[in-house]
C-alpha cells in the first residue's frame, strides 16, 4: 500500500453538504469519549478505537464527529498514528453514500491547515482514483 501526501494549501474549501441529510459535522468534546469510543470499537476495531481515544485526548481535540439526530454516524481522527497523519475515519454503513466521508475528511484536513500543518499524510490508501 502506498501513503498519500495531501498538499493542505490547495485544498478545496469546505462547503456544508451534511445539513441537507439532517447531518451535521463538528469537532468532537473530551466529554462525548464515553459515547464516541464503543461505536468506533463495535463499527469498526477495537485498533482504532484506541486512535480515537488519542485524538480525542489531544488538545484541540482532532477527531470530528457527524451525527444525524442526535446519533453518531460517523467519525474522523488525525495526529493518532503520528503527527501529521490522517485517520482513522469511518461512517456507519447505514449512512454510506451522502458523501459524510468526504466531509469529515475535509473538516480535519481544514483544521490541520489551521493547526499550520503544510500537508497531511493519509497512511496506506487502497486505489486511488
Amino acid at each position: 500500500m502506498t501513503d498519500m501526501l495531501v498538499k493542505l494549501y490547495e485544498l478545496p474549501p469546505f462547503v456544508d453538504t451534511q445539513s441537507e441529510h439532517g447531518i451535521t459535522i463538528r469537532r468532537a468534546l473530551a466529554p462525548e469519549k464515553h459515547m464516541i469510543l464503543p461505536w468506533v470499537r463495535q463499527h469498526f476495531s477495537a485498533y482504532w478505537e484506541s486512535e480515537c481515544d488519542a485524538a480525542i485526548n489531544r488538545q484541540p481535540v482532532a477527531c470530528f464527529i457527524a451525527t444525524q439526530e442526535g446519533q453518531l454516524i460517523g467519525f474522523a481522527c488525525y495526529d493518532t498514528t503520528r503527527r501529521g497523519f490522517f485517520g482513522p475515519t469511518g461512517v456507519s454503513e447505514a449512512a454510506r453514500g451522502k458523501g459524510t466521508g468526504k466531509a469529515l475528511l475535509l473538516a480535519c484536513l481544514h483544521d490541520m491547515w489551521a493547526q499550520g500543518y503544510g500537508y497531511a499524510i493519509i497512511g496506506g490508501v487502497g486505489p486511488v482514483e
